[in-house]
């Protein structure tokens, strides 16, 4: 079914064996039921979240109840669906997953070139970054770390060169950026798509 609509399908025995398959660099979800042979779905999900893969999941099972349910999206599930479903839902559901999975994959791609940036900062600029991003002017900046103000004028004028940012405000958005940056262990709700 998700092959007719063009979509690449994997298969595989076990949990173990899609563990030892997985390539993070590919992006998709996991359709996932939970009850496999060998590491249950459960056990699946949170070998997951330890490895800080962030796969959008899917769980399907035949046995749903409010604990399995809650158990799942605990364990990072974006979505329970019982044993039988139609087959436009789980269609729908994949797609937003991958949906899912593709913004996250942007704003990681996004975080990971604003930390490339800040890293070309020098000691003395990231100085100077702390001090403007917290409202500070030119002279308050010289006074505290006693230099001129042309001085700092000249910091600031290459910080912001080297983020390649025009303002103050983009220079905070980008700092905000890389401040939020720890990896994602559970993606949003498809729900949350904007």
């Amino acid at each position: 079914m998700l092959e007719s609509v063009g979509l690449r399908v994997e298969t595989h025995a076990s949990a173990r064996a899609f563990l030892d398959s997985y390539d993070p660099e590919r992006p998709g979800c996991l359709v996932l039921d939970i009850r496999l042979p060998g590491m249950g779905g459960l056990d699946l999900l949170t070998q997951l979240r330890e490895r800080a893969i962030a796969l959008p999941t899917i769980v399907v099972t035949a046995f749903g109840d409010v604990r399995t349910t809650v158990r799942a999206m605990r364990h990072g599930a974006i979505d329970v669906m019982e044993k039988p479903f139609a087959d436009q839902v789980l269609l729908d559901r994949v797609q937003q997953a991958i949906e899912l999975d593709r913004h996250a994959r942007v704003a990681d791609a996004k975080r990971r070139a604003a930390v490339a940036l800040f890293a070309r900062l020098s000691r003395r600029e990231r100085e100077v970054l702390a001090l403007v991003t917290a409202g500070k002017p030119n002279k308050s900046i010289a006074a505290e770390l006693g230099v001129a103000a042309k001085t700092v004028e000249a910091y600031r004028a290459a910080l912001m060169r080297k983020l390649c940012v025009g303002s103050v405000a983009e220079l905070m958005r980008l700092e905000l950026l890389v401040e939020s940056g720890a990896p994602v262990v559970r993606p949003p709700s498809y729900r949350e798509i904007p």
